[in-house]
């Protein structure tokens, strides 16, 4: 038997709000690397928005703020 597809051991999505919307943050800066760090895995990689739970309309803005920190070297581009 299969016990992957059985609803009852999985737990129930958490519902998450956009930080930038609840926060009222119009823009993500690329040079506040401590509100970036928070998107970031450990290892460095860019978290999605299913885990981040920001909007498709933020995660876009965080994803170019975080690009453009890592060229002007605020962010290192692999963590370990």
């Amino acid at each position: 038997m299969n016990n992957y597809n059985n609803k009852r051991t999985q737990a129930p999505p958490k519902d998450r709000e956009c930080y930038f919307c609840v926060n009222g943050l119009n823009d993500s800066d690329y040079k506040d690397t401590r509100i970036l760090q928070k998107f970031l895995s450990g290892y460095g990689k860019i978290l999605p928005r299913r885990r981040t739970g920001s909007c498709m309309k933020h995660q876009r803005k965080l994803a170019l703020a975080i690009k453009r920190s890592r060229f002007m070297a605020l962010i290192p581009f692999v963590a370990k």
